[in-house]
């Protein structure tokens, strides 16, 4: 609880340098373009400026940290998949073979991958072991994990980020999850947050049919009633939760220790980014949201929370796949700032 309370205290005292920020948007507009014409582009460089306290801020090192837990209310026939194909993908994230590495691959991107609660034991020559459980227990039947283990997840996401900085000072992160059934808890999480009927924030995950849909409804709303009240954001990753989306939030509270941009994935890291959040309202001016998922409680949480996602790409597979895409954007956004000459710099008029 004290590298918790530790960093929450840190996070009280940051915000977003508005010096910087007011530069990096004069230079915007002053370079050889018409005002505002590179859109979102231009807004990211500045709100960049202001995470890093850099007027001028270069993106070069990028990593993203996918985090693997397991989920006790697939026994509740919620997802299309059985558990063991977490473990399964996990090993193709290690060999190099998954969609995230490929995507990483392309864009320059480190990809470290967390053990934080996978129901099988793995091999850990490369994998980080931050296992805190078994998989979560099921949750319509009563918590999914004790407030003492949120809390160890949390901290352990935190541990996961510091040690990757430490190694390599990364100037942004992005968050990606591994976990068969892990839309579920998600749903239940924006649900409660957001104060939304279970049936606005459930989407198909791994593309279950309509009876399976309406079953995992149910299963949220029986888990949502049997675990009332939540007392705050981490009684609600305790009851509701998982040891991946801990994790998640762990590295978000870190990043933002370090005025490190951190990049939400899709709806499990929007999940986790909500918990975030909820333990400090200023988390959010310093998190990016990559893409609008189609699992529709994404949108929920996006929309809650007036975050504006880079993309919509009707994307819907996890693993940090969005991140890296807008990661990506990100550099190219603070490269436009940098490397583009302005008017005066480039002997251009700036006159009509």
């Amino acid at each position: 609880m004290k590298k918790l309370e530790s960093i929450l205290k840190k996070i009280e005292s940051i915000e977003l340098d508005k010096k910087s920020m007011k530069l990096a948007e004069k230079r915007q507009n002053e370079l050889t373009k018409p005002k505002k014409s590179l859109g979102i582009l231009e807004d990211i460089s500045i709100q960049v400026a202001g995470i890093t306290g850099d007027p001028q801020p270069y993106i070069r090192d990028k990593s993203i940290i996918v985090m693997a837990g397991d989920h006790g209310v697939v026994e509740e026939g919620v997802t299309a998949y059985p558990q063991e194909v977490t473990a399964q993908m996990v090993n193709s994230f290690l060999n190099g073979y998954a969609a995230i590495n490929v995507f990483s691959r392309h864009t320059s991107t480190d990809v470290v991958v967390v053990d934080m609660g996978i129901a099988s034991n793995m091999d850990y020559s490369v994998l980080i072991d931050k296992k805190i459980g078994y998989g979560t227990k099921n949750i319509s039947k009563g918590p999914a994990m004790t407030r003492k283990d949120a809390i160890k997840a949390i901290e352990s996401g935190i541990e996961v980020f510091e040690e990757v900085y430490a190694g390599k000072k990364i100037d942004i992160v992005g968050t990606g999850d591994m976990g068969i059934g892990n839309t579920t808890p998600s749903s239940a999480i924006i649900s409660v947050i957001s104060n939304c009927d279970p049936r606005l924030t459930t989407g198909r995950g791994s593309g279950i049919d309509d009876l399976s849909l309406k079953k995992k409804i149910d299963v949220i709303d029986k888990a949502i009633n049997i675990n009332k009240p939540f007392k705050d954001p981490i009684d609600i990753l305790a009851k509701l939760g998982g040891f991946e989306i801990g994790g998640i939030v762990g590295v978000i509270l870190a990043s933002v220790s370090h005025r490190v941009p951190v990049v939400i994935d899709g709806f499990i890291s929007g999940a986790a980014a909500a918990i975030a959040i909820e333990l400090d309202r200023k988390i959010k001016d310093f998190m990016i949201a990559s893409h609008k998922s189609l699992e529709i409680g994404h949108g929920v949480m996006l929309d809650y929370y007036g975050l504006k996602p880079i993309l919509n790409l009707d994307m819907r597979l996890g693993e940090g796949t969005g991140a890296v895409l807008a990661m990506s954007l990100i550099e190219l956004s603070c490269r436009v700032l940098n490397e583009m000459k302005t008017f005066d710099e480039a002997g251009v008029s700036d006159r009509i």
